[in-house]
């Protein structure tokens, strides 16, 4: 491991100064830290200075908080709210429990004790390929996507490559049900919805978002979504990495779906919305079993498997089903 500098920032916008300044030729910003120490011991990232936001709202982030106006309620979020602060905020259990469950979701109760919301985000991808040093793969600058010709069991089944990767973010597909939007400093704009702030490997494989260099995230916001869930198949129901998993808004009009939003994530490079999924459930009972299942089937529609993970075309639609019954308040199997 290299030497390097750790900066702390005392706001946001020190932090976006920090790293637009020519003070240090590769600064990695750092909050909780858990995916930068995993590249740093990987040897992925050789930064000269680590940028600590942490103290960026003078060493605790801001509370979680609703606001109204004109009739509609939203919620903000810090950037370094930790995942453990959402999964067990009454606030957000009671106005979008997708998000809480999808950060209950998420690692273990140590990581989510410190793993902040933004980074959870902006987290980088698992795929083992690129987590190890002996491949020199696409992502890292290499001549080709292992993961075709290789093991790809927890690899992609939407989206034409060129990278194959899967979008690790559990908070993500319940912020793009509940339009959320990502705050920031740093450069011309002001914010960013979360479902522009990532693109495909064809749009660019080195990365995997759309910040422009110095914006940095300070806050989130989403709307209230009241019936909505979130469901997460993994290997070992604990602490793994989700197979796949689900998020879902709906609006309800008694028993009937009168609208539904439908994102899966851990089967794409992005959060993976499925907009004919939301169409099938309109004017769907929650109690017409054969119906859910009917039109969470359509989920797998365009899908193109590899050779290791065609198991993924079964298990989609019962996640999203389970999504579903978890945002109409049902109990689930």
């Amino acid at each position: 491991m290299n030497r390097f500098t750790i900066a702390t920032a005392t706001s946001y916008d020190d932090a976006s100064a920090i790293v637009k300044s020519d003070r240090f030729a590769l600064p990695i910003l750092k909050a909780g830290g858990m995916d930068v120490v995993d590249h740093l011991k990987e040897g992925l990232w050789e930064p000269d200075a680590l940028v600590d936001v942490l103290r960026a709202e003078g060493g605790a982030a801001a509370p979680i908080q609703e606001h109204r106006e004109a009739g509609r309620s939203s919620i903000r979020l810090s950037a370094l709210t930790t995942l453990d602060e959402i999964a067990t905020s009454t606030l957000i259990q009671a106005r979008c429990p997708a998000l809480a469950q999808s950060a209950g979701s998420a690692a273990t109760p140590q990581v989510r004790n410190v793993a902040t919301a933004a980074g959870n985000l902006l987290q980088r991808p698992r795929c083992w390929y690129y987590r190890s040093k002996d491949f020199d793969c696409l992502k890292k600058g290499g001549d080709r996507c292992y993961a075709v010709q290789g093991l790809n069991r927890y690899h992609a089944i939407f989206g034409d490559g060129p990278c194959h990767i899967v979008h690790p973010s559990n908070l993500a597909p319940a912020l793009m049900v509940a339009g959320g939007v990502a705050h920031l400093t740093g450069g011309d704009r002001d914010s960013i919805p979360i479902a522009k702030l990532y693109h495909t490997p064809d749009r660019g494989v080195r990365d995997e978002h759309n910040l422009k260099p110095g914006e940095v995230v300070t806050a989130i916001t989403l709307n209230a979504a009241p019936n909505s869930g979130f469901y997460a198949i993994k290997e070992k129901q604990s602490f793994d990495w989700p197979l796949v998993m689900a998020a879902v808004a709906l609006e309800l009009d008694g028993t009937r779906i009168a609208n539904a939003r439908v994102c899966a994530g851990a089967v794409a490079p992005v959060p993976w919305m499925l907009p004919a999924v939301g169409q099938a459930l309109r004017d769907v009972s929650i109690d017409d079993d054969a119906g859910l299942k009917a039109a969470c089937a359509r989920a797998t529609q365009g899908a193109a498997p590899m050779s290791d993970n065609a198991y993924k075309l079964k298990l989609l639609p019962v996640a999203i089903r389970r999504a579903v019954l978890k945002a109409a308040g049902k109990e689930v199997e």
